[in-house]
C-alpha cells in the first residue's frame, strides 16, 4: 500500500492550515510504515532503546488520545492503551505488537481526533491539560501535534533507513 500525503494550501486560514500540516504529518508516519512487515516494524532503532517504527505508531495513537479525547474532549478517565503510569515511552517497546494492532488503534485515535477537532467552534476554545495542571488552546493543541509528527518523523526517516535502505522527505 502507497500512502498518498495530502497537499498543504500556500494560502488558507489558520485552522486549514493547521489541520493541513497535521494531516500531511500524520500521512508521513504511515507512509515510512509502507510495505514493511511486522518483522520490520518491530526493528530497533538502536541499542539500547526500543524504538521503532511500530513503536512509534503506537506512541501516537497514545499522544492523540491524550491530547484530543483526555484533553479537549474531557475524556478524563480515559485508560491509556500502552503508557501505563503516564509514561507514554513505554508505548515504544512494540516487541509482541502487530502491525494491525497497532495501526487499528492509531487509525481510530487519529477519526476522533479529526472529529473533536471538527466539532470544536474554534481555535480558541480553552480546555485543562491535567497532566500539566494549565490550561490550553485547540490551537495549541494542534501546533503541539504538528511539533510531536514532525519530530517523531525525523525518527521514522532514520529507523526506515536502517531496516531497509528507503529514504525520502
Amino acid at each position: 500500500m502507497i500512502t498518498e500525503r495530502p497537499p498543504i494550501p500556500l494560502v488558507a486560514g489558520e485552522r486549514e492550515l493547521l489541520r493541513a500540516h497535521l494531516e500531511y504529518h500524520r500521512a508521513t508516519l504511515a507512509w515510512k510504515c509502507d510495505g514493511l512487515d511486522d518483522a520490520r516494524l518491530r526493528a530497533r532503532a538502536s541499542a539500547p532503546s526500543a524504538l521503532s517504527l511500530l513503536g512509534l505508531v503506537r506512541h501516537m495513537a497514545e499522544v492523540e488520545r491524550t491530547w484530543f479525547r483526555k484533553c479537549v474532549n474531557g475524556e478524563r478517565d480515559l485508560p491509556n492503551v500502552w503508557s501505563h503510569a503516564g509514561d507514554y515511552q513505554t508505548a515504544y517497546d512494540a516487541s509482541a505488537s502487530t502491525r494491525a494492532e497497532g495501526f487499528a488503534a492509531w487509525r481510530a485515535e487519529v477519526e476522533h481526533a479529526r472529529r473533536i477537532e471538527r466539532a470544536a467552534p474554534s481555535l480558541d476554545l480553552v480546555v485543562h491539560q491535567p497532566r500539566w495542571g494549565e490550561d490550553v488552546s485547540l490551537r495549541f493543541v494542534m501546533l503541539h501535534m504538528v511539533h510531536e509528527y514532525a519530530r517523531h518523523n525525523g525518527h521514522a526517516d532514520l529507523i526506515r533507513e536502517a531496516v531497509d535502505g528507503t529514504v525520502g522527505a
